[in-house]
């Protein structure tokens, strides 16, 4: 007599799977926009890059409150109707998927950065915000400390 495995995932569903499905759907995340961002770590300053196309610069608002910086925007798209008042000097669409929605990321900074010397730039779809580091909390500088 020889056995034979049964696998009962095979023949039943795994229902962890189908509500996971169910609540990836993009129907269930329209209106969270997070855009990516990276952090590097350099020798002077941390360099900070936020992916944000279609954006101006004026769309966004870059705060600092104690040690937290705050990068946030917030863009209102127009809504236009496909009627006769609406297609004077605005153009009307057949189908619009540009979506532009408002987001917020906070960053907790180090005590060790000069808050007057941060640096912020929007190109090419990317905001990049420079924040030095002072002069002490540099990488690879040893301070000697006399003894008296």
């Amino acid at each position: 007599m020889s056995l034979i495995k049964w696998n009962r995932d095979q023949f039943l569903p795994d229902f962890t799977n189908v509500l996971n499905e169910l609540f990836d759907d993009d129907f269930f995340s329209k209106g969270k926009y997070m855009p990516a961002v990276n952090i590097k770590d350099n020798t002077d300053d941390y360099h900070i890059e936020v992916a944000a196309p279609g954006l101006d610069k004026g769309d966004f608002k870059i705060s600092l409150d104690d040690d937290v910086l705050t990068i946030s925007s917030e863009k209102k798209s127009e809504h236009v109707e496909n009627s006769e008042e609406s297609q004077g000097d605005k153009p009307t669409y057949t189908r619009r998927e540009f979506s532009y929605q408002s987001f917020s990321r906070s960053f907790t900074l180090p005590k060790s950065v000069k808050h007057d010397d941060i640096s912020a730039n929007y190109n090419n779809g990317v905001l990049s915000i420079v924040v030095p580091k002072e002069e002490a909390s540099k990488e690879g500088e040893v301070k000697t400390i006399d003894i008296s």
